[in-house]
């Protein structure tokens, strides 16, 4: 496929939106005081594009990418990079490591149930939301880990990663995939950097000590799904700066237009899917677009995915770095903000009030 190709999407399902408005009532319902999301300028799309970032990996600054790149996070919140840099052996070696994983006994997956820093294993089946509209039940089980770090009662984010007895290949395989596309990440943030205007290097203070979490995730097949709150992952924007995703050939992955319909995100070789968060939404005061998304996996097979959860320091302020105007914008502290946001989306994580 060439530079700046375009995938094709057949819409799949009609929604009334409502996902959008719920992201505003939960900034509205936390306990930290939270600006209102600004509003972004997703379009109507049936489409997403497929940028080659490889001159951005060599380090060059290609107008033409660095445009594309800012129609992509503008009309969509969603892009296919190829060229990124990263060996598919490491992907496809953690992928077998985590099909391992979730092949074991789920007594024996209990033991390093994910505790309240988001770290260790997410049962399948969890739910999320509970007490409000929006509810529902995830066909989905996860293994999370994040920067190993000790505990610190200043720090409630921070701690050591959990790991299963006796499967060593799967945190070797975690911890070189995490080091290898984190590097992409910091990437990629000078290239939003670039096409939002600013410093190259503007967001690099954000991240000194991130919050990212990398995720492996199994998806058993649900052929007839009837309702949004009981699918592979109900519909949700992701909290942080941007999402790294790569996905296996059973596709499933479903992000929705402005207009309400959902449409299909499909698998395509040697590529990583990328998706802004609602902190980079804020940080482009509404330029760029944090795009719903779900998944249904209809394959009849188990699907797998990895997610990179490029999220920034907890001590950090979030305010627009666009068009700040101090008089009608407030700043908010983001490691509360995602504490509160993971409290509300894994109950079963226990992360006290």
């Amino acid at each position: 496929m060439r530079f700046g190709q375009r995938v094709f999407l057949r819409p799949v399902e009609k929604s009334a939106g409502y996902w959008y408005k719920s992201l505003l009532q939960l900034q509205a319902s936390t306990r930290t005081l939270i600006m209102t999301l600004p509003q972004s300028r997703r379009l109507d799309f049936s489409e997403i594009p497929i940028l080659d970032v490889g001159s951005l990996v060599a380090g060059d600054d290609d107008p033409t990418l660095i445009n594309a790149l800012h129609r992509a996070c503008a009309d969509v919140g969603f892009l296919y990079v190829r060229n990124h840099g990263v060996s598919m052996a490491l992907v496809e070696t953690l992928k077998e490591s985590a099909a391992t994983f979730f092949a074991a006994p789920v007594a024996e997956k209990m033991k390093i149930v994910i505790d309240p820093r988001i770290q260790g294993y997410l049962p399948l089946g969890y739910r999320s939301y509970e007490g409000e509209n929006r509810a529902g039940t995830s066909h989905q089980e996860g293994f999370w880990i994040g920067h190993d770090r000790p505990l610190n009662s200043d720090a409630l984010l921070d701690g050591p990663n959990q790991w299963p007895d006796g499967q060593p290949h799967l945190r070797r395989a975690m911890l070189l995939y995490f080091d290898a596309v984190e590097s992409l990440a910091r990437v990629l943030m000078r290239g939003f950097a670039l096409a939002l205007g600013l410093d190259e290097h503007r967001f690099a203070d954000f991240f000194k000590k991130p919050l990212t979490r990398l995720k492996v995730n199994h998806y058993p097949p649900q052929n007839t799904p009837t309702a949004d709150n009981d699918i592979g992952v109900v519909p949700h924007s992701d909290s942080g700066g941007f999402t790294i995703l790569w996905q296996d050939n059973c596709g499933g992955l479903e992000i929705q237009n402005k207009n309400g319909e959902w449409v299909g995100a499909p698998p395509l070789e040697e590529t990583f899917v990328i998706n802004l968060g609602n902190i980079m939404q804020i940080w482009s005061n509404g330029r760029f677009s944090s795009t719903p998304h779900r998944v249904i996996n209809r394959s009849n097979r188990d699907r797998y995915s990895i997610p990179l959860f490029v999220n920034p320091s907890a001590d950090i302020g979030i305010r627009p770095l666009i068009d700040f105007d101090s008089n009608h914008s407030t700043t908010f502290n983001y490691g509360t903000y995602q504490r509160d946001l993971w409290r509300q989306t894994f109950p079963v994580a226990k992360i006290p009030a």
